[in-house]
């Protein structure tokens, strides 16, 4: 097995019944990667916090996502304003990144208040779900399912439509 796939995340998921899900997909994806979680602490955010506070604890937690991705590695950051692909056009990315040698994928998932432009910038690719905020927790769980879903279209195995 040799792609590795690393989520990057800021906050832990607190949810159990996200958790249950997370945990079946990381159960499902071990027969096509290695895959790893970092999660990282997320920053206290005042209600009365300035956009400069914003902007300040978006750095912070740019600067601990960076520290953890390693060289060589893909990085695709999750971004509300990045590219939108159908299911089947990840897959096909998937494929394409590992095979022209790439063996390690890295996901990144920022915090409440986003990703810095440090991150952003050095993403390969900045890829949007969809124009809707959702919920840190629960995008996890979406992010693995098509991660998931992108693995078995490569197989031409079987899966949900």
């Amino acid at each position: 097995m040799g792609v590795k796939v690393t989520v990057i995340s800021v906050g832990k998921v607190k949810e159990k019944y996200l958790q249950s899900g997370i945990d079946e997909f990381k159960k499902r994806l071990s027969r096509f990667c290695q895959l790893n979680f970092l999660e990282l602490k997320d920053e206290p955010i005042s209600d009365r916090a300035s956009d400069k506070d914003l902007e300040l604890i978006k750095e912070k937690e740019g600067t601990q996502i960076l520290a953890k991705i390693s060289e060589g590695s893909y990085v695709i950051a999750m971004d509300i304003d990045g590219k939108q692909m159908p299911s089947v056009d990840l897959a096909g990315k998937i494929q394409d990144i590992t095979t022209y040698g790439v063996s390690h994928i890295v996901f990144i998932i920022g915090g409440s208040v986003g990703l810095s432009d440090e991150v952003k910038n050095r993403a390969d690719l900045r890829l949007s779900f969809s124009k809707m905020t959702f919920p840190h927790q629960l995008f996890k769980l979406m992010l693995l399912e098509q991660v998931y879903r992108a693995f078995k279209i490569n197989r031409k195995e079987a899966y949900h439509k």
